[in-house]
């Protein structure tokens, strides 16, 4: 039987640690149902979003998050175990995080979340609706990574 596959390309110069990204990636993908699936997360800085985010978006600044699903459409067929690919600007990440007054280990679970998400078909740009529907997704997944906090989804 086919098993989670979790890659993460850690970019950074002061490696961050990631046996926590993936446990809190494989209890997100369990939650959602995708026992036999692959994703790949990219942890990096402003300068690579920012390339990213204007050649596949079209916007010339950096984000926290960008998603590349595999497969295109709402709630695609997910069958074919590819998700696709999370980017996470730890530089973004740090900013909102001291803003917020969270650790960067919590805006990352976020993150993640959110990722995710999209990879799977949730989409907050579509309408009211959606957003309120990836809303109330991502809480309940923020429980079941972070369950001894109360932390805000934004």
């Amino acid at each position: 039987m086919a098993q989670q596959k979790i890659l993460i390309d850690n970019q950074q110069k002061k490696k961050f640690p990631t046996d926590q990204i993936r446990q809190k990636t494989k209890q997100i993908l369990n939650a959602l149902g995708c026992k036999t699936h692959e994703i790949s997360l990219l942890i990096t800085d402003d300068a690579q979003v920012r390339e990213l985010n204007r050649t596949y978006r079209g916007t010339d600044k950096p984000t926290n998050v960008l998603s590349f699903p595999m497969q295109e459409g709402e709630f695609s067929d997910l069958a074919s175990g590819l998700l696709g690919d999370v980017v996470i600007s730890i530089d973004t990440a740090r900013k909102e995080a001291d803003e917020a007054g969270i650790s960067l280990s919590e805006r990352i679970s976020q993150l993640l979340i959110h990722g995710i998400l999209h990879l799977v078909g949730y989409d907050h740009e579509r309408s009211r609706e959606d957003e309120s529907c990836m809303e109330d997704k991502s809480f309940e997944l923020l429980k079941i990574i972070e369950p001894d906090k109360d932390l805000p989804i934004f």
